[in-house]
């Protein structure tokens, strides 16, 4: 790795500045086409357990893709923070016609506790990031949350297909590593997929 190689933090913020600038109109037709190329990425597979997040800082919106038809049966899940354990989260059945309320980052999570379900039990996640590269690395946005949440994956009966989501110009050539990364299974942009194991 070269010294010239910027950190991760520094990369974190050039790449956060970079999505939070995306206009309305780029970030829209970004979702179109993150919608397109996300039913390619799941394949033949019947996924009855998903994880899903809510947008925010500027992040690519997954969840207008989720009205297609694979879904409809689905059961989905969303990231919500430990009220106990700071820096901890766990995946809420989300039930759509309920309204969210905010966490302490604005984000929204399901306003009653829904059923829990550990993220090595779901069928998949999509997960958001700030950085991706070939090798399935991933970038965060440095609090944690969700390296904590998949940490003992390996350790499980079972493992969930990771999907990253991201802008196409959050793909890096090469990301420093760090021993607490999960790697990506796949990543699916507004442009293309891209199968990473």
């Amino acid at each position: 790795m070269s010294d010239q190689t910027p950190s991760r933090a520094q990369l974190r913020r050039t790449l956060r500045a970079q999505r939070r600038a995306v206009s309305a109109g780029t970030r829209r037709r970004a979702t179109r086409g993150f919608a397109r190329h996300l039913p390619g990425a799941l394949g033949v597979r019947r996924f009855r357990h998903f994880g899903v997040y809510q947008a925010g800082d500027g992040e690519l919106d997954p969840l207008p893709a989720l009205a297609h038809s694979r879904f409809g049966e689905v059961a989905l899940y969303l990231p919500v923070l430990d009220r106990v354990h700071r820096g901890r989260l766990h995946f809420h059945l989300w039930r759509r016609e309920r309204r969210l309320k905010a966490n302490r980052f604005g984000i929204g999570e399901p306003r009653r506790r829904e059923r829990a379900r550990a993220a090595w039990a779901l069928d998949a996640i999509l997960v958001p990031l700030v950085g991706f590269d070939d090798r399935g690395h991933r970038l965060g946005m440095g609090g944690g949350f969700y390296d904590r949440a998949l940490a003992d994956l390996a350790r499980r009966p079972r493992r969930p297909r990771l999907i990253g989501v991201a802008f196409e110009f959050q793909r890096q050539p090469r990301l420093r590593e760090a021993a607490w990364d999960q790697p990506l299974d796949q990543v699916v942009t507004d442009v293309r997929r891209y199968l990473l194991s």
